[in-house]
């Protein structure tokens, strides 16, 4: 293998393999490169016990969008303004969410995209004033510019079922937050 950089580049020349010229050889040494870097990158972040913040990044929208990385624990002061909305399950009541769980519509739960299932969040709208606390067990929503989706009785709660979308203020729900509130 003397004059050869790689075993492959080798194996190639001796097999006459015609699509494997010199000028090839560069390239095929580029992308060699890139995926060990890759695979021994998340080798690492396994061992470290960080793979969550790092190789579970990986996955695309369908667009080609890569999504942000889902958060491992949320932040004290943490909070997010932006449009909710709700869903369902469109008849199929069977739906397993992200956490494994049985889609439940009136159970107060939501789909966040980056916070970490189980994390109970109170959700208060802007149009209506009511607040509800929900606790993430699913993951989205991946459409628009909307930050949380509701099942449809958190949504009931906060008087938003009609509309179909909300301005919203979410936060970590803290302990004397647990009981869902509306202004009369």
């Amino acid at each position: 293998m003397v004059g050869y950089r790689c075993s492959l580049c080798y194996t190639a020349r001796m097999t006459g393999y015609p699509d494997h010229r010199r000028g090839d050889e560069e390239a095929s040494h580029g992308a060699a490169r890139f995926v060990c870097s890759v695979v021994v990158t998340c080798l690492l972040f396994v061992a470290s016990g960080t793979e969550h913040a790092a190789c579970a990044t990986t996955h695309e929208h369908a667009r080609g969008v890569v999504r942000s990385p889902v958060m491992t624990s949320v932040p004290e002061n943490w909070h997010q303004h932006g449009m909710a909305s709700w869903y369902s399950t469109g008849g199929k009541m069977s739906r397993a969410t992200a956490s494994g769980e049985t889609f439940d519509p009136d159970a107060l739960t939501a789909a966040h995209p980056l916070l970490p299932l189980g994390t109970r969040l109170r959700v208060r709208s802007m149009r209506t004033g009511r607040s509800v606390v929900v606790r993430v067990n699913d993951r989205g929503p991946f459409h628009g510019h909307r930050i949380i989706d509701l099942s449809p009785e958190a949504a009931r709660q906060l008087g938003m079922l009609g509309a179909g979308t909300s301005p919203v203020a979410i936060e970590p729900a803290r302990p004397e937050d647990e009981v869902a509130s509306a202004p009369r």
